[in-house]
C-alpha cells in the first residue's frame, strides 16, 4: 500500500512523517484564539477509555496514533477501541461497558450516533467521570469537554472552495455527506443549509450511509447515474477518493470535478494526482492529543476550556507541500492502534 509519504517523496522531507512536539499551536479555545499549550505530565497513571467509531480509514488510524502518543507523553494508560463502522452502535455501548468493567477514569468518545450514548453518559456525569466529546459531536447532557471542530465549518470551507473554484457559473453539486445519524453529519448539513449561495448553485443529495468504500461507490455511482451532468461532487473521504477515481478514468463520460468535505492520507494523494481538487482538514490528530489533555484536567481539577478546536486549513495541490501532515496521519508504517485498556 502507498504512503503519501512515498507518493510525495519529491515534495515532502524525509522526516515530514515524524511528528515532531505538536504544542504550542493555536486553535480557537472557547470560541476565541488562542495559543494551546497540554498539561506537561499527568499527576498519576488515571485509566482513559476512547471509543471510536471504527478503524477502517486512515482518519481514524490518525486518530488513534495521537490517543497513543498522547497518553504515552503524559504518562496514563489508555485503551482504545473501535466499534467496526457506524452500523454498530451496539458495538460502541458494549465497549463503553467493558470499559466500565474495566475501572476507567475518564472516557474519550467519538460516537458513532449523537444521542446513542445519552443514558450511559448521564450515568457517567451522576458518579463524577470526565467525558469528553472527541470530534463527531455528542448531543447529551453530561458531557465534560470537547475536542471538536464544527463540521458546519467544514462543509462551509469546502463550499466555499467550490464557488471560487466554479468563477460564478451556475452549478450542480451533488452531495454524499455520511452516515444520516451522525452529529458531525448533521452539522455539515447546517454548514450546507446556512450558505449564502443564492441561485448559482444547486445541491443534490445523493444519499447516506457507512464511510466505506463499499458503500460508499454504490452511492457515487448511483448519484452519477441519475444525474451524470454535475459539475462538483463534495462528499466524505471515501465518496470522494473512489469519484475522483471513477470521474478522471479513461474514456469518463462525466465532467464533475471533486471536493472532500475533510481529509484523509487517501484524499490527499487524490489532491495530488489531481483526482481531488481539495479538502478542508479538521487537523483529527491534533483534536485526538487535546482530548487527552482535556481528560486528565477534568482528573485533576485543573482548569479546563469547554471546547477546543484546531483551525481549519483547506489543502490544494498548491499548498500540499506546505501542509503539516503529522496533525493529520501517524508516520508511516504506523496502522490502527486497538488496545484493551489494562487490567
Amino acid at each position: 500500500m502507498r504512503t503519501l509519504c512515498a507518493l510525495l517523496l519529491s515534495w515532502l522531507s524525509a522526516t515530514s512523517c515524524v511528528a515532531a512536539e505538536w504544542f504550542p499551536l493555536q486553535v480557537e479555545v472557547d470560541g476565541r484564539g488562542a495559543s494551546y499549550q497540554p498539561l506537561t505530565g499527568a499527576s498519576k497513571p488515571w485509566r482513559i477509555c476512547a471509543l471510536l467509531p471504527h478503524g477502517m480509514d486512515r482518519y481514524w488510524w490518525g486518530v488513534a496514533w495521537g490517543l497513543d502518543e498522547e497518553a504515552q507523553r503524559q504518562g496514563v494508560q489508555l485503551g482504545v477501541y473501535e466499534a467496526g463502522g457506524y452500523q454498530y452502535p451496539d458495538m460502541q455501548r458494549a465497549q463503553l461497558t467493558r470499559c466500565g468493567q474495566l475501572a476507567a477514569d475518564a472516557y474519550v468518545i467519538a460516537a458513532i450516533s449523537a444521542k446513542g450514548l445519552c443514558d450511559e453518559i448521564a450515568l457517567l456525569h451522576r458518579d463524577k467521570v470526565p467525558v469528553v466529546d472527541l470530534i463527531n459531536r455528542i448531543d447529551c447532557p453530561g458531557i465534560t469537554a470537547r475536542s471538536q471542530v464544527d463540521f458546519a465549518d467544514m462543509a462551509k470551507a469546502a463550499m466555499a472552495y467550490i464557488i471560487e473554484h466554479s468563477k460564478g457559473r451556475t452549478v450542480r453539486v451533488g452531495w454524499l455527506p455520511g452516515p444520516k445519524d451522525a452529529g458531525w453529519v448533521a452539522d455539515a448539513e447546517r454548514g450546507m443549509a446556512e450558505m449564502d449561495t443564492s441561485s448559482k448553485v444547486a445541491v443534490l443529495n445523493g444519499g447516506y450511509g457507512p464511510v466505506d468504500r463499499s458503500t460508499q461507490a454504490v452511492l457515487v455511482r448511483q448519484l452519477l447515474a441519475r444525474e451524470p451532468e454535475l459539475d462538483y461532487i463534495l462528499g466524505n473521504a471515501e465518496a470522494a477518493a473512489f469519484a475522483g477515481q471513477l470521474v478522471r478514468a479513461r474514456g469518463s463520460r462525466y465532467k464533475a470535478q471533486v471536493v472532500s468535505l475533510y481529509a484523509t492520507e487517501r484524499v490527499l494523494e487524490a489532491i495530488a494526482d489531481g483526482t481531488v481538487l481539495a479538502s478542508p482538514t479538521d487537523a483529527p490528530v491534533i483534536q485526538a492529543r487535546v482530548a487527552v489533555d482535556l481528560a486528565i484536567r477534568a482528573l485533576e481539577g485543573k482548569p479546563s476550556p469547554q471546547r477546543v478546536s484546531p483551525r481549519i486549513e483547506v489543502i490544494d495541490k498548491g499548498n500540499l507541500k506546505r501542509f503539516d501532515i503529522s496533525h493529520l496521519m501517524p508516520p508511516s508504517g504506523h496502522w490502527m492502534i486497538r488496545q484493551e485498556l489494562p487490567e
